[in-house]
């Protein structure tokens, strides 16, 4: 099958407006969250915005698509792209301000209000990406809780893998800050108090965050003709469902492991030939118990460790795509990223604490997902 690479990345995040103040703000252990009260019905709470109020899902979405054509040179050659961009939220935004009105005044409300419902279904987003660009390929929106991310660029990476497209625009984009997501998370119990600290002994729970990370993806002989740069390989990925609980993970891990190990198999690599692994790690108690077992049971005690949303905040289901671009500068760079928030070990395992220098040649991406949606991907120099 054809050998796919990243040639561009478009990303923004509450760490910074585009890829590289993020990259470096992560660098220095700084943190994007911040506390915030964007509704008056709820008390402040720790958030990852990128501006002061929610952001909105298509200007997310305009900015990140136009970023990575950007980076990769492709901004007059994109016809024939694939788009596969998901987002486990997408409009529930818009959905929430139409249902407050119809509430508070049904029958004085303007058919108007009406108008542009069909632009916020679940998969117009993509479809919006793909008029901006003036790509006329195959679409897709994949929705898979927090492992969107990663499914996304999974199959963006089959399409091209396969020969059904040479170049694709993959990634999530999330705007999830809502009353009734803050309401859901917050019924459960899994929001945070003060800050997201993730693998921490005395993490509280999650803390949401909006962002957006879009890739260009290319056969590798595509880009070689080209001659554009390559940030790394996509080597392979697993994805799993525990077929378990809407939203506790199996306890033992067994389909998480299952990912791993597909994803692994497929990429031709062993648990020993992985330098780093950037961790879903929501800082939720379930959640880091689970993966911190995953991670010691399968692969060799020192694999360096750490998961980003300390600084991000958890970005539900673009996580898994900011991920993969904090991956790729790992490997660009040769710096391991740390797990900031991070003070006192409850696991057994080598957390990245600050950014250090690491010879980093193969690296691998977790998601997981309410639902039991498990997502795992390997990438390379």
């Amino acid at each position: 099958m054809a050998k796919v690479v990243v040639t561009g990345i478009g990303l923004i995040s509450a760490l910074g407006g585009n890829l590289e103040d993020s990259w470096q703000n992560l660098l220095a252990a700084k943190s994007g969250i911040r506390l915030h009260q964007p509704f008056p019905e709820f008390t402040p709470l720790p958030l990852g915005l990128i501006g002061q109020q929610p952001s909105e899902l298509t200007m997310l979405t305009q900015m990140v698509v136009a970023s990575a054509l950007q980076d990769s040179g492709l901004l007059s050659h994109a016809a024939d792209c694939a788009v596969v961009i998901g987002s486990s939220r997408s409009y529930q935004a818009s959905w929430e301000v139409l249902a407050r009105q119809i509430y508070e005044d049904a029958a004085n409300l303007p058919m108007s209000s009406f108008g542009n419902w069909l632009d916020t279904l679940p998969h117009m987003n993509a479809i919006a990406a793909a008029r901006q660009v003036g790509a006329s390929g195959m679409v897709l929106a994949p929705m898979a809780a927090c492992a969107t991310g990663i499914w996304a660029i999974a199959q963006a990476a089959l399409l091209i893998q396969t020969g059904q497209c040479q170049q694709a625009i993959a990634g999530a984009v999330e705007a999830p800050i809502t009353p009734l997501t803050l309401a859901g998370f917050q019924q459960m119990g899994a929001l945070a108090k003060t800050g997201a600290y993730p693998f921490d002994l005395h993490r509280e729970g999650l803390v949401l965050g909006e962002g957006a990370a879009v890739f260009v993806l290319e056969s590798a002989e595509l880009a070689k003709q080209r001659q554009a740069k390559v940030y790394g390989e996509i080597l392979g990925f697993g994805l799993t469902n525990d077929a378990y609980h809407a939203n506790s993970p199996e306890p033992e891990g067994k389909s998480a492991i299952a990912a791993i190990k597909q994803c692994l198999e497929r990429s031709c690599l062993s648990p020993g030939d992985i330098d780093y692994i950037h961790a879903h790690g929501t800082a939720t108690q379930l959640n880091d118990q689970m993966e911190s077992m995953v991670i010691q049971r399968l692969f060799p005690q020192g694999v360096a460790v750490s998961s980003t949303k300390g600084s991000s905040g958890h970005t539900l289901g673009a996580s898994g795509a900011l991920g993969v671009a904090f991956s790729l500068m790992a490997l660009k760079h040769q710096i391991l990223p740390p797990c900031v928030g991070f003070q006192q070990p409850e696991f057994d395992l080598d957390i990245v604490t600050s950014a250090r220098l690491s010879k980093i040649r193969q690296v691998l991406c977790l998601s997981f997902g309410f639902g039991g949606q498990n997502a795992a991907i390997a990438l390379s120099r």
